[in-house]
């Protein structure tokens, strides 16, 4: 797996598991830097277990350890404590999302390693970050999409609460721990030290909240579910169409001036109701039927060709196969063939950070279980063969 992008010199210890801390480190690697995944041996990350599968490997591991390295080492064992503490003197950054004072108690925390590498970056990746009063509870993506407060906001109007259909709460939380990484990154180019980054899902969460929070403590409303329509702009939401459904977004008046002539109603134009945006939104209970019977007129690809025409943002609702079939999808080049050694051809997500000088890209499969372990040893470490084989007879690595 040859290093390219813009991270092409950085070595990072990627300690992580199932989604947040993989994602991250799948950043970090996508962008070139060397990231060498470390796992518990005969097990490895949780994630291998997940399926979908394909020839016994996961697709779902797959897709988010791409392009990394892989060993194994028992951090429990004071050996393999005194490998890691090693290869963290070499490292830039060390990614790691155990509930807080974990690491610490494996005599591997943030303060010691600190003291071995003042340059190192250490992030830290949990539930609900390294202080306050839940610091030490478990966490899971719906736990935290439900704590956040976005799954308050998720679903029909009047109906129940519903988890956002991706792990919404992991996969910011990696976004940003790879955002946090390059900031210390880029502070240790002018100071010379590392730092630690901190980032907890419950804090990105409400993070993201961004309309709801602002209505919230403008108005004093609480926020709640309305379906798939935006609280402050209107006509901005999903309508039916004679055959499927497609998303209109106006978001201003010359957009909703354009969108009536296009469908010939001018005097939806005319009424004072709908003259500003504002006002549009006060009364989204009486334009939302209107608008819903000019648009169940005709097909979804009929109004496509048409709104676009006007110049109206628009689009369908794409099903996942839909999605990968799109030529837009193809000319960006974000479904990526991946080719494992055991799973053959796996397709998987392309690299949607697009750099004109150092481009990134999806450097290589997932490693097996501890498939780098000798290799590393013997490139960072100086280990020979027989002196890993003796660490895996005594069950280090």
């Amino acid at each position: 797996m040859a290093s390219r992008g813009p991270l092409a010199d950085l070595l990072v210890l990627d300690v992580t598991r199932v989604l947040a801390g993989p994602f991250a480190g799948m950043v970090l690697a996508d962008l070139g830097a060397e990231v060498i995944k470390v796992e518990r041996p005969g097990g490895g990350d949780d994630a291998r277990a997940f399926g979908p599968f394909r020839n016994g490997v996961s697709a779902y591991f797959a897709s988010v350890n791409r392009g990394k390295k892989g060993i194994t080492l028992d951090l429990q064992k004071p050996a393999g404590r005194d490998l890691f503490l090693r290869l963290a003197e070499k490292a830039d950054v060390v990614l790691e999302n155990f509930r807080p004072g974990i690491m610490a108690r494996l005599g591997l925390g943030y303060e010691l390693l600190r003291e071995r590498n003042p340059r190192l970056i250490y992030a830290a990746v949990s539930g609900f970050g390294q202080t306050g009063p839940y610091a030490h509870r478990p966490a899971y993506d719906a736990v935290i999409q439900a704590m956040g407060g976005i799954m308050s906001l998720t679903g029909e109007e009047g109906g129940r609460p519903v988890r956002v259909g991706v792990s919404i709460g992991d996969i910011t939380a990696a976004l940003c721990t790879a955002i946090g990484v390059l900031a210390a990154l880029h502070r240790r180019t002018i100071t010379g030290e590392g730092q630690l980054v901190d980032v907890a899902m419950l804090d990105c969460q409400l993070g993201i909240l961004e309309n709801a929070i602002a209505r919230y403590f403008v108005s004093g409303d609480v926020p709640g579910r309305l379906g798939s329509r935006h609280p402050s702009i209107t006509p901005f939401q999903a309508f039916d169409t004679a055959d499927a459904a497609v998303v209109v977004a106006i978001g201003n008046d010359k957009l909703w001036a354009q969108f009536c002539q296009a469908v010939g109603r001018d005097d939806l134009l005319a009424d004072a109701r709908f003259a500003t945006n504002d006002l549009r939104t006060q009364h989204h209970a009486a334009l939302e039927p209107l608008m819903q019977a000019i648009l169940r007129a005709r097909p979804t690809a009929e109004w496509l060709a048409a709104l676009e025409r006007a110049g109206i943002p628009c689009g369908p609702i794409n099903t996942i196969d839909r999605l990968a079939a799109d030529p837009q999808v193809a000319a960006r080049e974000m479904i990526q063939d991946v080719l494992d050694p055991v799973a053959g051809p796996m397709k998987m997500a392309g690299v949607p950070i697009k750099l004109s000088a150092t481009p990134g890209g999806i450097a290589g499969p997932a490693p097996a279980l501890g498939e780098h372990t000798e290799e590393v040893f013997a490139r960072l470490l100086g280990l020979s063969p027989e002196a890993t084989a003796r660490l895996r007879k005594n069950g280090v690595v």
